[in-house]
């Protein structure tokens, strides 16, 4: 049986609400939003960084949720899928993998989405080559990956012609 780790306060804003928990230090951040935050999106897959379906956003960039400490968020903004106010290229990446279904099962989905929309808001100018090498850290078992480039694609392509607003890019 492993000790108990003393508790830490952490406040860490999720989604635009302030979330603060008594967390083990050893807690990963996608078990602090699934269990103490109740947000179900970024999934548990391997637990080791490589399937991608943990991917949320930490302070505009996304990382893995199963590699990142949740006490290394206190004070930190967090992004998921799950958001109230999707942004306007989340929105229209959510409604791209509708149209092409570019979902099936739907467990990578949700790190999908969040890998997809910081290639829009960071590479406008990506083609289908670009997509394919910035979602190859993201492994979706049902899809093939050709209806998600293609829904990535078409993301990009309404973004080029003005039809989405600006990026806010970080620098």
């Amino acid at each position: 049986m492993s000790p108990t780790l003393p508790l830490q306060r952490i406040s860490v804003t999720v989604n635009g609400s302030v979330m603060t928990r008594d967390v083990e230090p050893r807690r990963h951040l996608v078990d602090f939003l699934r269990e103490d935050c109740e947000l179900k999106g970024a999934h548990l897959g391997c637990e080791h960084g490589v399937c991608g379906a943990c991917t949320v956003q930490l302070d505009g960039r996304i990382v893995r949720g199963c590699l990142v400490l949740a006490v290394q968020a206190d004070g930190r903004r967090v992004e998921t899928v799950e958001t109230a106010t999707p942004s306007p290229r989340l929105r229209a990446l959510q409604d791209a993998f509708i149209a092409r279904n570019a979902l099936q099962c739907g467990y990578c989905t949700p790190g999908m989405l969040m890998a997809a929309l910081e290639l829009v808001e960071q590479q406008p100018e990506a083609d289908r080559e670009a997509v394919r090498r910035w979602i190859s850290g993201n492994c979706c078992r049902c899809t093939g990956y050709h209806a998600i480039v293609d829904a990535v694609c078409d993301v990009l392509a309404l973004q080029r012609e003005g039809r989405l607003p600006a990026a806010e890019v970080l620098a």
